[in-house]
C-alpha cells in the first residue's frame, strides 16, 4: 500500500518508519531541520523494540510533490488537525483512507466533516515516543499498539488490508476493535487523565500515580470521562475506570505525556482537546466536569501565553 506520514514527530515516525521498515511505499510529510535531516541522511529510530536505521525515505513538506495514496496516516498534534486536513487534500482521491492517531476523540469526526464518511477510519495508538534530534525518533515505552475501524464498526475489505499492512511490519501490535469508538474513548481516559495529571504537578506519572492525594484526583478525571462517553453513547464497559488505572499503573515511572511535555517546555498544546474536550463534551451532553473544569481554567492561561494571546 502507498502511504503518507502527515505530521512525522514519535507517532508517525515510529509507525511510518515500521512501515516503510517492512517494504511498504511511505512518504513522510515534515518541515523544516527535521526534513532536512530525513532527506539528507534517512530516518534513525532508536526503540526499546529495536533500533533501525532507514538511510533514504521519500520525505517532502509539499502534499502536492506526493499526490494521491492509499492511505494518509494523521499524526499531528490534536490541535493542528484542521489545518493538516487543508493541507492533506492533493493527497486523497475517491479511494484514500484517512486513519487520524491523535489523542482526543474528535479527529475522526473532522476527517468525516472535511472529506466524507467514506474516507475517514476512527483510529488510536499507543506508544510513548518523540522527536530526538533532526531525523531521529526516540521510542521510549509501551508496546506500540494500533487499532482502527469503520465508523459504523461494519467489517471491511480495506481495514484487513490496511491491517495486513501493519502486520507485515515487526514492533506493532494491529487490531480492529469491534466497536472503534468505545476503543478511542478507552485510550482517552488513561491519556487525557495522564496529560491532565502531569501538566498541573510537573511530576511523572511514577509519582502522580503512587501519592494518595493525586491518585485520587486521576481516579476522579476518568470518572468524569467515563460519565461524558456513556452520555454520549460510547458503550464503554463498567470496568473502564478500572481499565485505565490497570494501564496506568503498568506505565513506566518516568513516562509523561506529550501535552504535559508540551506545556512545561512552554509550547502549545492538547489542551483544548483532551481536558477542554471533557468540559465541552460534558456540557453538550448534561455532565458535569469539575476536575476537568479546574485543570482546564487552571492551564489555559499559559495556554494562551504559548499561543500569543496573552504575554506575562
Amino acid at each position: 500500500m502507498r502511504f503518507a506520514i502527515y505530521g512525522t514527530g514519535g507517532v508517525g515516525g515510529y509507525f511510518g518508519g515500521r512501515l516503510a521498515e517492512a517494504g511498504e511505499d511511505v512518504t513522510f510529510i515534515a518541515r523544516g531541520e527535521h526534513l532536512a535531516a530525513l532527506r539528507r541522511d534517512g530516518l534513525r529510530v532508536r526503540s526499546i523494540a529495536g533500533d533501525f536505521h532507514l538511510p533514504t525515505v521519500a520525505a517532502t513538506d509539499d502534499p502536492a510533490e506526493v499526490g494521491a495514496v492509499d492511505v494518509v496516516l494523521v499524526a499531528v498534534k490534536a490541535w493542528q488537525v484542521a489545518e493538516a486536513i487543508e493541507a492533506m487534500r492533493p493527497l486523497v482521491d475517491e479511494e484514500t483512507l484517512i486513519l487520524p492517531l491523535e489523542n482526543g476523540v474528535e479527529a475522526a469526526r473532522q476527517v468525516a466533516e472535511a472529506f466524507g464518511p467514506e474516507h475517514a477510519l476512527g483510529g488510536l495508538c499507543g506508544i510513548l515516543a518523540w522527536r530526538g534530534e533532526p531525523g531521529e525518533i526516540v521510542h521510549a515505552g509501551v508496546d506500540p499498539f494500533v487499532r482502527f475501524g469503520e465508523l459504523d464498526n461494519r467489517a471491511s475489505e480495506r481495514t484487513r488490508r490496511l491491517k495486513a499492512a501493519f502486520d507485515g511490519a515487526r514492533g506493532i501490535e494491529a487490531e480492529i476493535p469491534d466497536d472503534i469508538h468505545v476503543a478511542i474513548w478507552s485510550k482517552f481516559l488513561f491519556i487525557c487523565a495522564m496529560s491532565g495529571i502531569g501538566a498541573i504537578t510537573r511530576a511523572p506519572i511514577g509519582v502522580t500515580r503512587s501519592q494518595p492525594a493525586t491518585r485520587e484526583l486521576i481516579e476522579r478525571i476518568l470518572d468524569e470521562i467515563a460519565r461524558v462517553g456513556r452520555a454520549r453513547g460510547v458503550a464503554l464497559p463498567d470496568d473502564a475506570v478500572q481499565r485505565a488505572l490497570r494501564f496506568i499503573d503498568r506505565l513506566p515511572e518516568s513516562g509523561t505525556a506529550s501535552m504535559q511535555r508540551d506545556i512545561m517546555d512552554g509550547k502549545p498544546s492538547e489542551l483544548a482537546s483532551q481536558n477542554g474536550a471533557v468540559v465541552r463534551l460534558g456540557r453538550e451532553a448534561g455532565v458535569d466536569t469539575p476536575v476537568n473544569a479546574w485543570i482546564h481554567a487552571a492551564l489555559l492561561p499559559q495556554e494562551r501565553r504559548a499561543r500569543g494571546e496573552l504575554d506575562f
